[in-house]
């Protein structure tokens, strides 16, 4: 039996709402009865990453991980693995690709083909406790700032190359130095933690799991900026993310890292958090800035930009929360240390958001230049149920689906963003062979389209024509006009609306018209659904053959439309068919069949 031993249970959104707090539950009790109290601590931490398989629990020093873990499971793994040294084989990890157990949590596919900078904590700290992250070289990004000067800091970050993390990819240290020369002697730094876009989840993960990195690394900002007062922007609905913030808060006034004097510099700053109600419009900076003023999120014209005039008209600089996580490993190891990982033109990691039909969901941090390949095959897994790869939607709502041949694209801003796409805030949804694209990029644009602020008329009406038309083509209704329509529409919406909302909104569909074009033609010319997805264009049939006259279909069918008895097959009324596809589900000779 080891020693010292830690159990680092993940208690973040994902794992708990599997029951996690239950299992860190009976692990107290379970150490306490088998005498471990000792030599053996438990520590609830943030999200390790590996969502599809919570709970999860790492055994240290072993770094035995621990997946898909029942409290029925834990005097198992308190008697053999902790007390023997003898791993739990049967609750090892199993890549889907290879079939082999992970031994280790650091040779699961999953890890090791991660560079984990900005998630390098989480999952491996209590983040309601700041001697946790002090441990870990917590605050010496800050520290080694204090000893520069402002100028010095903002040009470390330009050298590091370091670009937003939200989206726009903006070069952050270019950002900082025009609010630092901005004129006034009251500036602002806000943190935009307003997470909207389906499927992602980074900022969310890292605010619950390291929340003292994007303290540490505000500080820093301020200091280079010149700013004494900041916010945190994090959405009502992330309520896990809102509580380690103000515990960290508090832990770091108390500290001495934030208020008065932090370490006896003579830098003053205070930081405050503001929940936001949930309109995804507020993600944009000028909207952001008016809901925490207490007024409508409404985006507004540019310029002047927020480094000239921003919140209450002072200068404030505006990142997401991965940046600002990001800025204290660059003053900690130096610019030249970020700078090894990435691309010429766009440096560091960018933490993604796995989600979909793939087997690994969760958190992946990699190096900006990695393929798409390698990390929806190598780290997540490869597709589930043995289905075949057909998109990958990147960069949110606002981003474009690439097809397979674009899987050993270059995951950075600029390939991104030629290809059709982009990095955004960094969700992928991945798609298998029974998607139907037309049917995804309606379901994005009528995301898109509710959550319009409606200020401009191009946003407002634009994108609820062109859901209309492709409301239209997935019921059998379209005309081949419409696609050109559609582009028509899309590059007007794109050049004229008001914010980035608009201006990006039509991205999913350029992106499927250029990559899955024969989709909406089949639709349109053959009236079908390839992928069998679109209701209005399905037919159910039964075989007469195959039917084994047992009248499941018929017993199960919602709205009575089948008919037979135990001599005579049984047959679907078209008519009065709802195609809900409760008769291809329950029967158990593929008697039924859907075109």
């Amino acid at each position: 039996m080891a020693e010292n031993q830690r159990i680092l249970v993940c208690a973040g959104t994902g794992c708990a709402s599997s029951g996690a707090h239950k299992i860190i539950d009976v692990l107290q009790d379970e150490v306490i009865r088998q005498g471990l109290q000792d030599s053996v601590s438990i520590v609830s931490t943030g999200c390790h990453g590996f969502c599809e398989q919570g709970p999860t629990l790492i055994i240290e020093p072993q770094q035995t991980l621990y997946t898909l873990v029942k409290p029925e499971d834990i005097p198992e793994i308190v008697a053999q693995d902790l007390k023997e040294g003898k791993r739990v084989e049967r609750l090892l990890y199993t890549d889907p690709l290879t079939k082999s157990p992970a031994t280790t949590f650091a040779n699961a596919n999953f890890f090791a083909k991660q560079v984990r900078v900005v998630l390098k904590n989480c999952g491996f700290i209590d983040p309601e406790r700041i001697e946790d992250y002090v441990e870990r070289d917590g605050y010496k990004g800050l520290a080694n700032a204090l000893k520069m000067s402002p100028d010095e800091v903002v040009e470390e970050v330009k050298k590091a190359g370091l670009r937003g993390r939200g989206g726009a990819g903006f070069p952050t240290g270019l950002k900082w130095g025009f609010c630092r020369n901005s004129p006034g002697d009251k500036k602002y730094i806000i943190c935009n933690a307003d997470e909207g876009d389906p499927g992602a989840f980074m900022d969310r993960g890292v605010l619950e799991g390291d929340p003292h990195s994007v303290i540490e690394g505000m500080l820093i900002g301020a200091f280079a900026i010149g700013a004494d007062e900041g916010y945190v922007y994090c959405r009502a609905e992330y309520p896990l993310a809102i509580k380690h913030m103000e515990i960290a808060i508090a832990q770091a006034e108390a500290a001495g890292y934030l208020g008065e004097n932090i370490l006896n510099s003579g830098f003053n700053f205070r930081l405050r958090i503001r929940a936001g109600a949930g309109a995804f419009v507020c993600g944009e900076e000028t909207a952001l800035m008016a809901s925490i003023e207490g007024r409508r999120g409404m985006p507004t014209v540019r310029p002047p930009f927020p480094a000239q005039s921003g919140l209450w008209g002072k200068p404030t600089n505006i990142n997401n929360v991965e940046t600002w996580s990001s800025v204290p490993h660059i003053l900690k190891n130096g610019a030249d240390w970020y700078t090894q990982y990435g691309t010429e033109k766009s440096k560091g990691t960018k933490i993604f958001a796995l989600t979909g039909k793939i087997n690994n969901t969760g958190l992946v941090e990699v190096p900006m230049g990695t393929t798409l390949r390698d990390i929806l095959f190598d780290i997540g897994g490869g597709i589930q149920n043995g289905k075949a790869f057909k998109a990958v939607q990147i960069g949110g709502p606002s981003g474009g689906c690439l097809p397979d041949e674009m899987l050993d694209l270059e995951v950075d801003y600029d390939t991104l963003t030629k290809a059709g796409a982009m990095v955004g805030s960094g969700g992928l949804v991945v798609m298998d062979e029974t998607t139907c694209m037309v049917d995804i990029a309606r379901f994005f644009l009528d995301f898109s389209q509710k959550e319009s602020c409606g200020k401009c008329t191009p946003c407002r009406e634009g994108n609820k024509r062109m859901w209309d038309i492709l409301d239209r083509i997935t019921k059998g209704e379209g005309k081949l006009e419409d696609l050109d329509t559609l582009e028509n529409l899309a590059l007007v919406i794109k050049e004229t609306s008001l914010c980035g909302l608009g201006q990006n909104s039509p991205n999913p569909v350029l992106a499927t018209l250029k990559y899955f074009r024969s989709e909406f033609e089949a639709h349109i010319l053959e009236h079908k659904c390839p992928a069998h997805v679109c209701s209005a264009l399905l037919t159910y049939s039964i075989d007469e053959e195959k039917c084994k006259k047992c009248g499941l279909c018929a017993k199960n069918c919602p709205v009575g439309c089948i008919s037979g008895d135990k001599k005579t097959p049984y047959k679907i009324d078209e008519a009065a068919c709802i195609k809900c596809g409760t008769c291809l589900e329950k029967c158990k000779f593929d008697a039924v069949t859907r075109a």
